[in-house]
């Protein structure tokens, strides 16, 4: 059974720490799942919600190290690595790689509990942003190709005449195309609209 509220996906080949943190989790009713290898993890199909990923460095088939730089291009929640060895270049790496923290074992408590909490924070953040994202470029598809066309010469901050003058089109036309794009893209403004296209301009 898949959780499906905030979980931890604990990653060690150690028998003994996965028990202590299992009974440690539990103890702060967070729900949580482990796996003693990296390929035991990236098997494992995730449930849609909100996650981070305790990963230990050393491990015999993916280091976490190696793992983290695989999942860097892809959906991946944020990382709290714990490690018997806490040589500064694995630290370095970690956090240059995006991890929330480096944790040394035998771990606290309250640090990787406090450290969890940053992570679930910041993996809330970016999975609101990707919704707003994938909600921009759904409304996006719906313009028409003469929308599009439209879309980049008024967000610039061109008047109506100059724009239709560029395209080839009377004003009139002009301003029925702007007014199906702030509908479409269910702007509450021309400021709106012009916020809207910034990010999809990130993307």
């Amino acid at each position: 059974m898949k959780p499906t509220g905030e979980v931890v996906y604990l990653v060690d080949d150690d028998p003994k720490v996965r028990e202590a943190l299992s009974e440690l989790f539990t103890s702060l009713n967070i729900a949580h799942v482990v796996f003693a290898t990296a390929v035991e993890y990236l098997s494992y199909e995730r449930s849609d919600t909100c996650a981070c990923l305790v990963l230990d460095v050393q491990m015999p088939d993916i280091s976490g190290l190696d793992l983290q730089q695989r999942l860097r291009d892809g959906d991946s929640p944020p990382i709290i690595f714990i490690s018997g060895y806490g040589d500064v270049p694995s630290t370095v790496r970690a956090m240059k790689g995006g991890a929330i923290e480096f944790l040394t074992k035998p771990v606290s408590p309250e640090a990787l509990a406090a450290a969890i909490r940053v992570a679930f924070t910041k993996d809330l953040v970016q999975r609101q942003m990707r919704a707003e994202l994938f909600s921009l470029q759904r409304r996006f598809a719906l313009l028409t190709p003469r929308e599009r066309d439209v879309f980049p010469l008024i967000v610039e901050g061109m008047l109506n005449k100059q724009a239709a003058a560029i395209l080839g089109i009377s004003e009139v036309t002009l301003q029925v195309h702007r007014g199906q794009i702030m509908r479409k893209m269910e702007a509450d403004s021309f400021a709106d609209l012009v916020r809207m296209a910034a990010k999809l301009d990130s993307l």
